[in-house]
């Protein structure tokens, strides 16, 4: 599986957030798939429409993230 990064400070590590605002760790597949750092957990409840950087400000579509 291949990783996809952050347009901005080329990292994969991202997450996203629920509408408590919780978060989640995750990284998006170089199919555009969003999937869990850690797979005992789950996705449900949580919006996959919009991840958000670990490393820098950026957030956004997970169909922005670039190929490294």
């Amino acid at each position: 599986m291949k990783k996809m990064l952050c347009p901005q400070c080329k990292i994969a590590a991202m997450y996203v957030k629920n509408a408590a605002g919780e978060r989640l760790l995750v990284y998006v597949t170089d199919q555009g798939e969003v999937v869990l750092k850690d797979p005992s957990q789950s996705l449900e409840g949580f919006d996959v429409s919009e991840v958000f950087c670990l490393g820098c400000s950026w957030h956004g579509s997970p169909k922005r993230l670039v190929r490294y």
